[in-house]
């Protein structure tokens, strides 16, 4: 009877979302989250999705997405999903190490993930994969290789997820006996700009980093550990940004005292570059001794977009070119 329930509330919740769509007139996809999708009786599949059908042949939703384990996208799986508009199918990753996945007890190995990411591919879907930095025996170079080898994949895109603690789980038992430590605050954020650098790097967009703050996740007690934090993936653009101004001034070997600094970005993008509380700007004349530090907002650049110029005096700017990638903060609009 509770199964029964359920698929009705989701039949509603199609019903509703199609309303939705379209008195917006925005035909997005319709997606399935939250669980292991294609683990579902085949019955429940076959009434969510011809539930869904009509209302995608209607032009109310461009098509199907769902998110799935590794080990729950077989041949035949996708045989029966080949007959419904999928158009896009996450797999949940979480790492490519071997051991990490072992600990985990996800069940799966780097070579399910290859198979079903072959699989997806086969049939023309959008693919999507999620990383989970901060599993148990996850270390920053563990955590890279697995970044290395999705983008060995190439997916269209990526989430980033670094591993929280919910009560009443195996990870807040291991957490409890002291046997599982979960990544600091600090060390996600770092350990994602990196990944993030990769990806942008690779061209493959990184979604979304973090947990959403869905109301029942951020109920007092419901994450009892890890780094979870409502803007998560701000703070680790914040980062991004930072490292990448770091790394020029490293790259040139050079002392920037009483220098004056002027970056070149994107003007939707300012609030990331300067960090909250402007605490890049603090940070880039601390480390570096900047006399002033000033920023551009450039109309119509794309968002990772940077060029940097130091200049001293009468000395000319030394810039440092474009990567696909303004204050005194002072910032100056150029339109």
């Amino acid at each position: 009877m509770e199964r029964e329930e359920g698929l009705a509330s989701i039949r509603s919740s199609i019903v509703g979302l199609a309303s939705e769509a379209k008195r917006q007139e925005v035909p997005g996809e319709l997606a399935f989250y939250g669980g292991t999708f294609t683990a579902l009786p085949w019955r429940w599949l076959e009434a969510i999705l011809g539930g869904a059908l009509p209302f995608v042949e209607e032009g109310l939703f461009s098509g199907i997405r769902f998110s799935t384990r590794p080990d729950a996208m077989s041949s035949e799986i996708c045989d029966r999903l080949a007959g419904y508009p999928i158009r896009t199918v996450e797999l949940g990753v979480q790492s490519l190490s071997d051991d990490v996945l072992r600990r985990s007890r996800r069940g799966y190995t780097a070579e399910t993930v290859g198979v079903a990411t072959r699989l997806v591919r086969e049939r023309g879907w959008s693919l999507g994969q999620q990383l989970m930095p901060g599993l148990p025996g996850d270390t920053r170079e563990r955590f890279l290789e697995s970044v290395s080898g999705v983008m060995a994949l190439a997916p269209d895109f990526v989430r980033i997820y670094p591993t929280v603690v919910l009560r009443n789980t195996a990870l807040a038992r291991w957490l409890a006996s002291g046997d599982y430590r979960p990544l600091t605050l600090e060390e996600a954020v770092e350990w994602s700009a990196e990944a993030y650098d990769w990806f942008f790097g690779a061209g493959i967009p990184v979604i979304r980093m973090g947990l959403h703050p869905d109301p029942e996740l951020v109920k007092p007690g419901v994450i009892i550990g890890g780094p979870f934090h409502p803007a998560f993936g701000y703070l680790v653009k914040v980062r991004w940004w930072r490292n990448r101004v770091d790394a020029w001034c490293i790259d040139r070997s050079r002392t920037c005292r009483g220098e004056r600094m002027t970056l070149r970005v994107a003007r939707r993008i300012v609030s990331e570059v300067l960090g909250p509380a402007r605490e890049n700007v603090s940070h880039w004349r601390d480390l570096w001794g900047f006399h002033s530090i000033v920023i551009e907002l450039m109309a119509n650049w794309s968002p990772g977009r940077l060029e940097i110029c130091a200049e001293s005096g009468k000395e000319s700017g030394v810039p440092c070119g474009t990567s696909n990638h303004t204050d005194e903060v002072e910032a100056h609009d150029s339109r």
